[in-house]
């Protein structure tokens, strides 16, 4: 192994490490770093204590722990160790241990100094798992309060190094250039036919590899559904051995995969080849283009795997993998035109996953003010703290409760944990099927069907989901005491882990409920859940409005109350119903959005329904008479900046102050109506403005004559209507409002017809008035029409007839 090409690299890493206790190593899959680096480094003697060597993949964890223990001629468990879930074989010896990512955080919490760790060394960093982010910004912390002669090292085979390193406080970097051989790339003339299954494309490519190539073979496909399909649509292939290789699988037959084959071997994988294992004899890689990846799914509230496009990342790392010991051919089952359609990079999984663990991890550490490489959104953080407080992990100032820390001890998701904590070790089987994918994909979605398939499967169950199921079942019961636990139905125990999602049926004949989170949710009409009336729901589709229900199960108020017996209280409400137009006011008991109980009542404060009739009107919008709108409209040209704003927006706003008083007694959409704002906007001017109002903004015009003349304010300008004759002898135009802004006058013909719109009076004396004098004289003989009206006196009279 000692000519392997990270051989070179490792003076330049020891002394950078000597130099400033942590370092950043770049080194392709196959250089050697996993094994090579670990030996060498402990035995520099730089490291004063154990070596946690940290995999993404327990898989990944176990082959490089008995890796090194057979470079050192050892059995695992000496020198070289491995702790990853629900297995460890160290011993008081060990000096390397190698961890899945989620142990680091767990001894970090329990141990803040790391006590008798001299190393912590990240591999396959690229990766970015929540774990790794969150275990280096862990140590990074303890190394600067408390371990400053903590070492730390991480390698990555893709990742751009520099923002780790500055991340690092200016780390040093290492680079290995490693040693591949040149490989082919061939894609796929044009696109698969769409009516085609990956697994068809995928066998038919493995054909014609066999035919065309020599040596092994690594296909990559997304997850174990299908490789097995695959599997079976090759059959038996003469000289070949063909063997699939995923992360549920047990270990001897992992092994097996990565043992050399006397045949032509012919390994089908998902992403866990990417990196860290060492597959000999590989010499073409078949990429069906796809890599299934944890999101959070909040239809379920936790983690799921969901198949995406591979990034071209991840698809330049398996192509990789035909390179590493002769010259390859990489299949690409894509067109060379999709390319470039590809990311660039799969996400960070602190950007897409659920951030619940990682909320209760931050929590028990006491700070979230972590060194991290990406940062987790706040939106998706808050959402997980409201969760976490609502199971009473979190109290409600956001601290750790004595709860909290158990479950933060459980290898569950905090929903999973909570309802373990609670219910006890007959919890264990349905904590394990929840965290599963289903065993019964195409049942009808009742969960109690799926538990009854964990305890006696039939023909239609997974059988492999199966078993992880019951040996992840018995590994949770195993460390939980026997008893001292209330009796809980299956129903009662999903309602721990989701008491978000319990759901009563809405009135009807369709099978919807309301959830308790305040969402909606359905299922298809004929389904044995359909007619129930309570129900908590443990997979919802993604429709944010109403999802359809993939499973659940079936509940009593019953078990609902003596669940959430402390959650469940009485509410008076008072509010308005749009449906019916009008205030109710109810007494009902309550379990979050859910009404158990509903009743009128009939002493409902006057200031309650007179708030909720405030809320129905800025549902409908104020009701404006003539007079409330005219005196709206004095007071908009009349506003300075102490006046209040009357806009329809800013008087709903301030609605409580001006309007509530006048609300007395009223609970309709009629009443409502019927309601004139004239007075309330008078009291809100005030007598003092209302004075300024009438000097400057008046309601009327008085004429010449001594006529009020209402003006008319609806307009984009004031404008009044009167007779031509009438305004005789009127030399200054009339100006309205703080900003004088001239009123438009529509002088009217004896007949009262529109004449002349003019908002400059003496301009139309001046210019316009002798044509209209004019026509009028002749249309309107009786009428004066003085040559200069200026000095003519107003009048409304015509002279007598005969005159």
């Amino acid at each position: 192994m000692a000519d392997l090409p990270v051989t070179s690299a490792l003076p330049a890493l020891r002394d950078a490490i000597a130099a400033r206790g942590m370092a950043v190593l770049q080194a392709p899959p196959g250089a050697g770093k996993t094994t090579l680096v670990p030996l060498d480094l402990l035995a520099s003697g730089l490291v004063a204590g154990r070596i946690l060597l940290l995999e993404p993949r327990r898989l990944a964890a176990r082959a490089a722990a008995e890796r090194m223990a057979e470079t050192l001629g050892e059995k695992v468990g000496q020198t070289v160790g491995y702790r990853i879930r629900g297995e460890a074989r160290v011993s008081a010896a060990t000096r390397i241990e190698v961890v899945t990512e989620g142990i680091l955080t767990r001894m970090i919490q329990s141990d803040p100094g790391l006590e008798g760790t001299g190393l912590v060394i990240f591999d396959e960093f690229h990766e970015r798992s929540l774990h790794a982010d969150l275990g280096l910004a862990l140590c990074l912390e303890v190394r600067g309060a408390l371990r400053p002669d903590l070492l730390l090292l991480v390698m990555s085979a893709t990742l751009d190094a520099a923002p780790v390193a500055a991340l690092m406080g200016a780390a040093p970097m290492v680079t290995s250039e490693g040693r591949a051989y040149p490989v082919e790339t061939r894609w796929l003339p044009r696109p698969p036919d769409a009516s085609l299954r990956l697994e068809a494309v995928t066998a038919a490519a493995i054909r014609a590899a066999l035919g065309e190539t020599e040596g092994g073979i690594l296909v990559f496909l997304p997850g174990e559904g299908e490789i097995r399909r695959t599997i079976n649509l090759l059959g038996d292939l003469p000289g070949c051995t063909i063997r699939p290789l995923f992360g549920a699988m047990d270990f001897t037959a992992q092994r097996a995969a990565l043992a050399p084959a006397v045949d032509r071997k012919i390994v089908l994988a998902t992403a866990i080849a990417e990196t860290s294992l060492t597959l000999p004899d590989i010499r073409v890689v078949i990429d069906a283009g796809h890599a299934r990846r944890a999101r959070f799914d909040p239809a379920s509230g936790m983690s799921r795997l969901v198949t995406e496009r591979v990034t071209k990342a991840e698809a330049e790392q398996r192509r990789g993998r035909a390179g590493r010991v002769a010259a390859g051919i990489c299949y690409r089952l894509w067109s060379r035109g999709e390319e470039g359609g590809l990311a660039p990079f799969p996400p960070a999984e602190i950007e897409v996953a659920d951030l619940a663990p990682l909320a209760l991890d931050l929590a028990e550490w006491g700070s979230a003010d972590l060194p991290f490489l990406t940062a987790p959104r706040e939106g998706p953080l808050a959402e997980a703290r409201a969760l976490l407080t609502g199971l009473g992990a979190l109290d409600d100032a956001g601290r750790i409760t004595p709860h909290g820390k158990a479950l933060a001890r459980l290898p569950l998701h905090p929903r999973l944990g909570h309802m373990l904590t609670l219910a006890g070790p007959k919890a264990a089987p349905l904590a394990a099927l929840l965290a599963e994918r289903d065993p019964l994909r195409a049942a009808p979605p009742d969960l109690a069907l799926r538990l009854k398939a964990v305890d006696r499967p039939g023909p239609e169950a997974h059988m492999p989901t199966i078993q992880r199921i019951r040996d992840e079942a018995r590994r949770l019961a195993a460390g939980m005491a026997k008893s001292g636990y209330p009796d809980f139905s299956p129903a009662q125990m999903a309602a721990l882990a989701y008491p978000d999602r319990i759901g009563l049926r809405r009135k009807g004949d369709a099978p919807r409920w309301v959830l308790s989170g305040g969402k909606g949710a359905v299922i298809a009409p004929g389904t044995p859940l359909a007619t129930a009336r309570l129900i908590v729901a443990t997979d919802l589709d993604g429709d944010p409005r109403e999802a359809t229900i993939r499973q659940a199960a079936a509940l009593t108020e019953a078990e609902v109350r003596e669940v959430f017996a402390d959650r469940i209280t009485w509410v008076e409400v008072c509010e308005w119903s749009r449906r019916e137009a009008r205030v109710l006011a109810r007494r009902q008991e309550r379990f979050g959005a859910l009404v158990l109980d509903d009743r009128p009542w009939p002493d409902a404060p006057p200031d309650r329904i007179a708030r909720a009739e405030l809320d129905g009107l800025r549902l409908l919008g104020l009701p404006w008479t003539p007079a409330a709108r005219r005196l709206r409209a004095r007071a908009a040209l009349a506003r300075s900046d102490d006046w209040p704003e009357v806009s329809d927006a800013a008087l709903l706003a301030s609605a409580d102050g001006w309007l509530l008083a006048h609300l007395a007694g009223r609970r309709s959409a009629a009443d409502l109506a019927a309601l004139d704002l004239t007075e309330p906007l008078k009291a809100l001017l005030g007598w003092d403005r209302l004075a300024i109002l009438d000097r400057l903004v008046p309601a009327s015009f008085t004429t010449p004559l001594g006529r009020a003349v209402p003006i008319d304010y609806d307009g984009d300008a004031p404008a009044i209507e009167v007779r031509l004759q009438e305004m005789f002898g009127v030399t200054t135009h009339p100006l309205i409002g703080a900003a004088r802004q001239p009123l438009r006058i529509t002088l009217l013909s004896p007949a009262r017809a529109p004449v002349q719109v003019t908002t400059d009076l003496p301009r139309f004396w001046a210019t316009s008035y002798a044509d209209v004098r004019k026509d009028m004289r002749g249309a309107y003989p009786r009428h004066p029409w003085p040559e200069d009206p200026t000095v003519a006196e107003p009048t409304l009279k015509a002279k007598p007839r005969g005159t």
